[in-house]
């Protein structure tokens, strides 16, 4: 598949990361809708799983404190108020505890983090991991049903056999990211099980389920514990 690697970065950045851009509107309304969810976030502790410093560094909200837990890259930070510590999400208390940070929060914050992290189980891991550390949380994953992967903004690519996935995935201009070879491919689509509302629901039983909608059509889902109405 031969590509202009400079028209390809273009036509995402024009898509999902220029301002303006369909990605910005969604995540200037998904921001709106945690402002909403948690009037008084300024007054709370947040712990965010699989985030990033430079995200709430971004962001136009700012809680008391932060927590970032990230299994590869939270950033750094010299702000007392924005910790970042390096752990799985998945085992989180456990990975706070030894970076001798809090256990207990007001909010547990998760963006896109849950069709990454292997599995049924895992998830299972997780979701026990968010109920344990806050009486709150919002947890946002992007929908399995939408007709086009978000990731590698290929339509219909979470259906496909894997070995048809790992071949676009290591070709497709439009991922965020490359692949540099055809086993780091397969490694990346393995590690991507995106998940539809009835999951979510066991998952996080009692939670407000959000939908965010693009022409009408859920784009992505998020479960909301303990927020306001």
């Amino acid at each position: 598949m031969a590509v202009n690697e400079g028209a390809a970065a273009r036509v995402r950045h024009a898509m999902v990361d220029a301002p303006g851009s369909l990605g910005a509107r969604m995540r200037a309304r998904r921001w709106e809708l945690v402002e909403q969810s948690f009037p008084d976030l300024a007054t709370m502790s947040v712990l965010d799983l699989g985030g990033t410093v430079e995200s709430w560094r971004r962001a136009p909200v700012r809680p008391k404190d932060v927590t970032v837990l990230n299994l590869f890259e939270p950033g750094e930070s010299d702000d007392a108020s924005l910790l970042p510590v390096t752990g799985d999400a998945c085992r989180a208390r456990e990975a706070l505890a030894a970076a001798g940070a809090p256990t207990s929060y007001d909010v547990v914050f998760s963006n896109s983090l849950l069709e990454h992290v292997g599995g049924h189980a895992q998830r299972v891991a997780l979701a026990a991991e968010v109920h344990a550390l806050a009486p709150r949380f919002w947890v946002q994953t992007p929908y399995r049903y939408f007709p086009v992967e978000p990731h590698w903004l290929f339509p219909g690519l979470q259906f496909l056999p894997m070995a048809a996935r790992a071949r676009l995935a290591a070709r497709w201009p439009l991922a965020h990211s490359r692949p540099e070879s055809r086993s780091a491919a397969m490694s990346e689509v393995q590690w991507t099980e995106l998940v539809g509302v009835a999951e979510l629901r066991a998952y996080f039983p009692g939670a407000r389920v959000h939908h965010e909608r693009v022409a009408g059509v859920t784009k992505s889902l998020v479960a909301v514990g303990g927020g306001a109405s």
